[in-house]
């Protein structure tokens, strides 16, 4: 099994959204241009971003989610079965002590769940065609559990699905139909974005969500197999990456809580290559739930954030990598930004400077630790 991430500096994905597709977007939305239109702004914004990434070393490419609103909803919403409605209000918060109202969008259950086209694959190809051959194209979807933990059971009528266990086993099976539509295309590297592992680190998420009729911890178990149940038509060859995330919207957050809640079982029972973990400030708790790591999986991570502009120093960045070595192989992990730089098209509040230099960091701290070598995963 070749499984190794390209290069020990990678990233989430998500990157700030230049203004040519922003307001190509609006006037897609004012019916101005065409769907075609968009997508040619969309493409030529994307070949640049593709010679931006490779330029600063980057080895693991994306699209940067250009062709994106929400980091999930415009993939959730193409799958039959699945719409959107109210959201569910959550005060995010920043590091200016600052509270960020916004409710993030809920997908609700309308019918049974099935695959009926291909969602990511023509910009799969897109992608491909203008990556390097010393590069790797890099997809990321949203984490099959975004269809549960928002709206939990209210969100799926018991008369489309009167067990839950049929709701999974639909799911599992459109995301397999996605897998192995982007596998046969060449692609080798697929991460899942998962904001609920996360937020069932929360003391208060986990309360909401005990109010909604769950159980967190067999929440989490159940969401580890949902995730086994989507990759098990990926190739044994493909890069299988899960992103936990605590919420990023305008350099705000909606979770607080260290891994401990959920490291066992995520670490041991989710069948994933690569992990990347938001470590970034004191929030995300400190690094002893890294014990749990088996061989032969990897930890990616986030030290450097994406929600300030302020680079952090090399110095302080290899101190926490040492630290982090204490519970974890160092030949386990390996280094990235905490998250996005643009989760939804809105964006953090940074420059895309800073955006650069926070990459450029992460390749020349990942080069003095670990030299110029793939991370085992």
């Amino acid at each position: 099994m070749s499984t190794k991430l390209p290069l020990r500096a990678d990233h989430v994905g998500s990157f700030l959204r230049p203004q040519s597709v922003i307001e190509a977007r609006q006037h897609r939305a004012a019916d101005n241009i065409s769907y075609e239109e968009l997508r040619q702004i969309e493409d030529e914004a994307i070949a640049e971003l593709v010679k931006w990434q490779e330029g600063l070393g980057l080895k693991a490419v994306t699209d940067g989610e250009f062709r994106r609103y929400f980091f999930h909803t415009d993939f959730l919403l193409k799958l039959s079965g699945v719409e959107e409605r109210g959201g569910l209000k959550k005060a995010f918060k920043n590091d200016q002590g600052k509270d960020v109202s916004f409710a993030p969008p809920v997908m609700v259950v309308t019918d049974k769940i099935k695959h009926e086209k291909p969602i990511q694959l023509d910009d799969y190809n897109y992608l491909a065609s203008q990556v390097s051959d010393d590069c790797m194209a890099k997809v990321s979807i949203p984490s099959p559990s975004m269809l549960h933990f928002r709206a939990g059971r209210s969100g799926i009528p018991e008369d489309i699905y009167p067990e839950m266990d049929e709701f999974y086993a639909d799911v599992a099976a459109a995301y397999r139909e996605e897998v192995a539509q982007l596998s046969q295309a060449g692609c080798r590297y697929l991460q899942m974005d998962d904001t609920n592992l996360a937020y069932l680190c929360d003391d208060e998420q986990r309360a909401d969500a005990v109010k909604r009729g769950m159980d967190p911890d067999a929440t989490t178990r159940q969401y580890a197999k949902l995730i086994n149940d989507s990759f098990a038509s990926a190739p044994d060859d493909m890069i299988r990456a899960i992103h936990l995330c605590r919420g990023n919207f305008r350099s705000s957050y909606a979770a607080e809580g260290g891994y401990e809640p959920v490291a066992d079982i995520m670490f041991n029972e989710l069948d994933i290559d690569a992990f990347f973990l938001e470590y970034d400030d004191p929030r995300s708790g400190d690094f002893a739930p890294l014990r749990f790591l088996p061989k032969g999986k990897t930890v990616v991570l986030g030290l450097v954030t994406t929600k300030l502009g302020d680079l952090e120093s090399k110095e302080e960045v290899m101190r926490r990598i040492e630290e982090a070595a204490k519970f974890a192989d160092l030949d386990q992990l390996a280094l990235s930004p905490q998250c996005g730089f643009a989760s939804t098209v809105h964006g953090n509040d940074i420059s895309t400077q800073q955006q650069a230099d926070k990459i450029g960091l992460c390749i020349e701290v990942a080069e003095e630790v670990w030299g110029k070598v793939p991370a085992d995963a």
